[in-house]
């Protein structure tokens, strides 16, 4: 565990793909042919607690989506790339826009069409319905599966890596220390 804490305190961008990561990769259509998903709130405190402590935060995801693009200002999702089959070109472009090296990132992905850019980063964390493939290629299995909770299980991470999560739990917690009254 040591280890993967150790390489969570050098990200400096954690990279998710969406289907399979921030929600559960179901793709439903109502009557009128309109797309819906479902997203984890869990996942969700844990996006934002990175931007808290400065960590930036990116999608890269194959399939474009007017709710992907909205979940994604609900949370102050960095950077979004959208309709991208390629995700390690994808990663590359957006590095190449910013001062982050592929070692100081992490990519979270669940099939094939991340495993080069998982490959590349210096934390490649994966969730437990990923394909075999994948998981034979990364760095760690949530307990969660995507989209209940498996980016929230990384963030959390990255912040005890970066020595912040005490100070993030603290925000929701009382201070117990202190003599409460009989």
């Amino acid at each position: 565990m040591q280890d993967l804490i150790k390489k969570a305190g050098q990200v400096k961008l954690l990279v998710m793909d969406v289907d399979g990561i921030l929600s559960d990769g179901k793709i439903i259509y109502d009557a009128n042919g309109v797309e819906t998903k479902a997203f984890s709130v869990q996942d969700g405190v844990g996006v934002k607690s990175l931007a808290r402590y400065g960590i930036k935060t990116a999608i890269i995801t194959g399939r474009k989506s007017a709710m992907v693009e909205k979940r994604a200002q609900e949370l102050s999702v960095d950077y979004v790339v959208q309709g991208r089959d390629d995700k390690l070109v994808a990663l590359t472009e957006l590095l190449a826009k910013l001062d982050i090296a592929l070692a100081e990132c992490a990519y979270m992905g669940d099939d094939l069409p991340d495993i080069k850019a998982m490959q590349s980063v210096g934390f490649a964390p994966t969730v437990p319905n990923a394909h075999p493939e994948v998981i034979n290629r990364s760095h760690m299995v949530t307990t969660r599966a995507g989209g209940c909770g498996a980016v929230r299980e990384i963030c959390d991470l990255i912040l005890k890596g970066h020595g912040h999560y005490q100070d993030f739990i603290a925000q929701y917690t009382l201070d117990t220390t202190e003599d409460t009254p009989s």
